[in-house]
């Protein structure tokens, strides 16, 4: 390394361009730039900072509430590097807000889907921490996204998230001229038969990196398609992103009543109405 090479950990990030005071403690994590305006669109309030690559930040309030919301482009690589970049300057919670495909024949496009583990059958967290290091969602987060869908009104399901590092044969779908990957014929079965809720791309990554850190981290996915049914809507998007946003809410009024009560966790013993 020359004294002319990139230094990552300058106090401009090298690949979200943000620095310490752009974002807020809770950062909203979608995976199309295209969806922080229909994030943003909750808020009381909100400003771009930042817009590169794949990475789109806003900031701004929610019910009084600072938030922020970065895009991660798809897949987990992306999703590290922001996550690793946005904890750079100050963000220590992160929601991933997304799509998903759901296994289970009871699910129906549109409901959502909050993650309390994820399936690591990605790559990106295997380069941090062996293989039989779990990907758990912060019971915090999962508890705020629980209960804002609860207080929305939206059907909504909780359980396991397999996150895949492929769209097509990662997920068992035909690749390029049907191509299919070794065990993709049944693989979409086999995940129904242990219960696993949903498919997607970044959850599982997420939560690890945010788990060996310190930092909270979760997931909400709205149901795009049913992967037993057959079923295909773009429908739900906008569900996700007004559950993450109250969430980000309850989370802070979380914070309010531990530091109140002289605790490090909120517990269902501490009301946060």
């Amino acid at each position: 390394m020359t004294d002319a090479s990139e230094d990552p950990n300058q106090e401009m990030q090298y690949h979200v361009e943000l620095t310490p005071g752009d974002v807020a403690d809770t950062v909203l994590l979608p995976g199309n730039p295209e969806r922080v305006d229909k994030i943003t669109g909750y808020w009381d309030e909100s400003e771009e900072v930042a817009y590169h690559r794949e990475y789109r930040t806003a900031t701004g309030t929610y019910e009084g509430e600072p938030i922020s919301v970065t895009s991660t482009g798809i897949g987990s690589p992306s999703a590290a590097i922001a996550v690793e970049e946005l904890a750079r300057v100050g963000a220590d919670t992160f929601i991933r807000v997304g799509s998903c495909g759901a296994i289970q024949p009871e699910m129906d496009v549109g409901d959502l889907v909050i993650t309390t583990g994820g399936m690591r059958q990605e790559g990106t967290s295997k380069a941090y921490v062996r293989d039989e290091y779990p990907a758990t969602a912060d019971f915090e987060v999962v508890s705020a996204l629980v209960a804002a869908a609860e207080r929305l009104g939206y059907d909504y399901h909780t359980g396991v998230t397999m996150s895949a590092d492929s769209f097509y044969s990662g997920q068992g779908r035909p690749g390029f001229e049907g191509f299919m990957a070794e065990g993709a014929e049944d693989l979409v079965e086999h995940l129904q038969e242990a219960n696993v809720k949903n498919i997607e791309m970044e959850a599982a990554a997420i939560m690890t990196i945010a788990n060996i850190y310190g930092l909270r981290a979760g997931a909400v996915c709205s149901v795009y398609a049913n992967r037993v049914t057959g079923e295909f809507r773009t429908e739900g998007e906008r569900r996700a992103s007004e559950t993450a946003s109250l969430a980000t809410k309850l989370l802070a009024k979380m914070d309010q009543v531990k530091a109140e009560a002289g605790v490090d966790r909120w517990h269902a013993g501490l009301s946060i109405e």
